[in-house]
């Protein structure tokens, strides 16, 4: 494993792990803050989430292109800007940060370090819902880098899974590793295991469509648009927001 590769890993691991932190952190505190109100705790989680997914996706875009979502590192690798070989190392690292995360939210509210969940979402509506969502996503990212505009992918994301948490029924994961990391926390944001992999099914069949989407649309793009969505240089790190 190269110099490079390693330090982008651990750039997914550790993003990864604060975007679970904070989306089941934030549902635990709205929970906690709102029990008899749903819909104001579904608010203060979706904005928690949307304000801190930028702050991520900058801090750790210009090390490792800000992915934390196996989707998005494979749609990538199928659009010519990640090779394959760094898309199947980055998911490992998304999955156990997804985890780490989990446990760590759930040791900052003073909860047993691992609960597993018990909140089924497996629906007919939750998982075509959550194709929707990841299908959105996709397009939101890969449109902005195959666009030249790349740089507005942080705020873009952030603003889309946001408003995604409202318009779809299964409050948009949109990335199977965040999905795993929420088993392993028995709260406002947790999932069962049993629902896991049909949500994992069709996140990945929302990327499927995406690619097949960002194909038909930018036909003319070639790979080193998509190549923006991750840093493709293996010395020092360039803090250009138009690559983030």
């Amino acid at each position: 494993m190269t110099r490079a590769l390693s330090r982008r890993l651990l750039a997914e691991y550790l993003g990864s792990a604060f975007l679970a932190a904070l989306v089941i952190g934030s549902g635990i505190a709205a929970q906690s803050l709102s029990p008899h109100d749903a819909g104001l705790a579904l608010l203060e989680n979706a904005a928690a989430t949307a304000a801190g997914l930028f702050a991520i996706i900058l801090m750790f875009a210009p090390v490792s292109g800000g992915h934390f979502n196996p989707v998005v590192s494979l749609a990538d690798a199928a659009l010519g800007g990640l090779s394959r070989r760094d898309a199947l190392a980055y998911i490992p690292a998304q999955i156990a940060g997804c985890i780490t995360g989990a446990i760590v939210a759930n040791g900052m509210f003073a909860l047993t370090a691992i609960s597993i969940s018990t909140h089924h979402r497996a629906s007919p509506a939750h998982l075509f819902a959550e194709v929707i969502a990841t299908l959105g996503l996709i397009l939101a990212i890969f449109a902005l880098a195959r666009t030249g505009r790349a740089g507005s992918a942080p705020a873009a994301v952030g603003a889309y899974i946001g408003a995604a948490y409202w318009f779809t029924s299964s409050t948009s994961f949109a990335n199977p590793a965040i999905s795993v990391g929420r088993i392993f926390s028995n709260t406002f944001a947790g999932i069962a295991p049993a629902s896991v992999p049909g949500f994992v099914a069709a996140e990945v069949a929302g990327g499927l469509i995406a690619i097949v989407v960002v194909r038909a649309l930018y036909p003319s793009a070639t790979p080193a648009a998509a190549a923006h969505v991750v840093p493709q240089h293996d010395g020092a790190i360039e803090l250009d927001p138009a690559r983030a």
